[in-house]
């Protein structure tokens, strides 16, 4: 009888410890229902990826905007999210040199890479860069966004490999 009491009061507040009756938080909504990156690339939509971490606080603070704009813009903009404490995702880790979060890799419609953000963003940047993405304009000048270019045209101009660089877990 004592057993079964703990039994019950332990699940009791783990049920509570997970937000009880709640929602799921914004980050976890929006990391289940993203789309699978491939798909999102080849779909004919702009993309946003986000790399973030459970634990990372600019990360849940972003959160709600992500998943406003993801809802007011579904269907002419996708939203992905990959966490970086997910082995799964180790090689898209390394694709994108992701050495900090959140870090968001942008991608025109046709699934190329236009541009990345580095740190935390607000609610307005977010609005700006997700509307550049969709308008297919130049991304908005802001502090840690920067275009892309290809690495074959960094080699052939004479530049060295970049050094190593720390994990996005590492935060140094």
């Amino acid at each position: 009888m004592l057993l079964a009491a703990v039994a019950a009061a332990l699940a009791l507040m783990l049920f509570l410890v997970r937000g009880g009756l709640h929602p799921a938080a914004p980050l976890e909504q929006l990391a289940r229902q993203s789309l699978d990156l491939p798909v999102a690339l080849g779909d004919g939509r702009p993309t946003l990826v986000e790399f973030y971490a459970d634990w990372c606080e600019a990360c849940r603070a972003m959160a709600p905007a992500m998943a406003s704009l993801e809802q007011e813009h579904h269907g002419a903009l996708d939203v992905v999210l990959l966490n970086v404490d997910n082995p799964r995702w180790q090689p898209e880790i390394d694709r994108y040199d992701v050495n900090g979060i959140p870090q968001l890799e942008l991608f025109n419609a046709a699934g190329d890479p236009v541009g990345r953000s580095l740190g935390a963003r607000s609610r307005t940047e977010l609005e700006a860069l997700t509307g550049a993405l969709i308008a297919e304009t130049p991304l908005p000048q802001l502090a840690g966004v920067g275009s892309v270019s290809s690495l074959a045209a960094g080699a052939a101009a004479g530049s060295q490999a970049p050094a190593a660089q720390a994990g996005p877990r590492s935060h140094g």
